[in-house]
């Protein structure tokens, strides 16, 4: 399942989150001025936008999340790599209601092909937020021909009807991707867009920079703690890098085939709309120039497709050393029903799927991921590993002595997996020790003895 969840609306989530953890203070309305580094503590100076004041703030860790124009990875010179680009593109951020305008051909993708309007609007939600995208010719059309006033013209050609909407905001980007060349320099670290920005085609963006705090979280913690060494913080940049550079190629890729969609109608560059129009009209008629759009919109498919190659058994599930643990549904039933009040997690609502029969719904409430605390490692066991196994003990002991938390989950005896026999035939091979960000240190078997675990598990935390 695939939740289209606008930006803003998960930021708004997230400073809900952050407000009530008494643990974390936000302060808004400052912006950093400097950054200087000692052997084992950083000092961020900032400024306050209301007062003008500055201010020095200590820590031993920074993590800069400060955008795509960083000035913490300037202030590092840090440079970026990345092709070269100088195609302009303008994101106008609108609010109406679109529901009554789409009816039942509900997407997340529209393509506006009026000459006026060209572009793609991403419906984020079709009764709220939306944007529309669309290439800049900044020799015709100078940012100064960029107002409000011409906004709305644009989008009310693109919706089409008398719909209410705002205008919220609207600005230029370049269509390009970068890359930091490292994610990391002594004790400060780059997170989301200040390490690593793409096109928004694919919403790759923002799941990369979640990503990237999900993989350094813990580790800073753990350090914190004196439970692991430094080196844990230099798998960051090596584990997270390769992955947004996967991630920016594909965005770049998304983007082209949506841009050489609009670019097939004939109307790319002509000034007068009429003119515009006419040449959409007749590219449309003329056969050749069909099949030429049909081809661009047949290569759409990759981004939307939920063919056969991506359902099971027609993907290979991956249980590698860094993988991810896989998704599976996991049930709480008879004898350990009590095994879901050990879960942080409360069990999720699908019922909104309305593909899922009533049947489905109640076994799809839990799933493997739950099991993995972000305060914790987990070990997942088959059942004939009982918590009195010797080996099982000793690494329990190890953990204890190290002071890092340890759970132990045993498939048939604490969780039962619901319908993915996969899962369960791993698990039963010998089972898994992951970390808190829900990735695999190592598959364990039954031969694989105590003191193999404990060596992956010092070697990973630098001790």
């Amino acid at each position: 399942m695939i939740h289209n969840i606008p930006q803003p609306v998960l930021e708004e989530e997230f400073t809900k989150l952050v407000e009530q953890d008494s643990n974390m203070i936000l302060r808004k309305g400052f912006s950093i001025h400097a950054v200087r580094q000692g052997e084992n503590e950083v000092v961020a100076t900032v400024k306050e936008a209301r007062s003008g004041n500055f201010h020095d703030i200590i820590a031993r860790h920074l993590i800069a999340c400060d955008g795509h124009k960083s000035k913490v990875r300037e202030i590092l010179n840090i440079p970026s790599e990345g092709e070269a680009s100088n195609q302009v593109m303008m994101t106008i951020h609108f609010n109406a209601n679109l529901r009554p305008v789409v009816g039942e051909r509900v997407g997340m993708l529209f393509w506006i092909m009026d000459p006026l309007a060209v572009g793609v609007i991403i419906g984020y939600d079709l009764s709220g937020t939306q944007v529309h995208i669309s290439q800049m010719d900044i020799s015709k059309r100078p940012l100064e021909w960029w107002t409000e006033e011409m906004c709305r013209a644009i989008i009310r050609t693109a919706i089409g009807q008398d719909v209410p909407f705002d205008i919220l905001s609207f600005r230029p980007w370049i269509f390009r991707r970068q890359i930091a060349t490292t994610f990391q320099k002594g004790n400060v670290f780059l997170a989301g867009d200040a390490a690593h920005s793409f096109p928004p085609t694919g919403g790759l963006g923002l799941n990369c920079g979640l990503a990237d705090v999900h993989n350094l979280a813990y580790k800073v913690a753990l350090v914190h703690q004196n439970a692991a060494g430094p080196s844990i913080l230099s798998t960051y940049t090596s584990e997270r890098r390769s992955i947004a550079d996967v991630y920016s190629k594909q965005s770049v890729k998304n983007g082209k085939q949506i841009l050489a969609l609009v670019q097939s109608l004939n109307t790319e560059g002509v000034e007068d709309i009429t003119q515009a129009r006419q040449n959409l009209t007749e590219a449309l008629k003329n056969p050749k120039q069909r099949q030429k759009v049909d081809q661009e919109i047949e290569g759409q498919k990759e981004h939307f497709d939920n063919s056969k190659r991506l359902l099971m058994p027609h993907i290979t599930v991956q249980f590698s050393r860094g993988a991810r643990v896989p998704h599976a549904w996991i049930s709480f039933t008879g004898s350990n029903r009590q095994g879901a009040s050990k879960l942080r997690q409360k069990p999720i609502d699908v019922s909104y799927v309305t593909e899922l029969t009533a049947v489905q719904v109640n076994r799809c409430q839990w799933s493997t991921l739950d099991l993995c605390n972000p305060n914790a490692f987990t070990l997942i066991l088959g059942e004939q590993e009982s918590r009195e196994n010797p080996r099982t003990s000793k690494v329990q002991t190890r953990f204890q002595t190290i002071n890092i938390q340890l759970n132990v989950w045993r498939l048939g005896i604490d969780f039962d997996v619901v319908d993915q026999p996969w899962f369960a035939s791993e698990i039963h091979r010998g089972g898994l020790l992951v970390r808190p960000d829900q990735h695999i240190i190592m598959r364990i078997s039954h031969s694989t003895s105590r003191d193999k675990i404990i060596s992956f598990l010092d070697s990973h935390i630098g001790i």
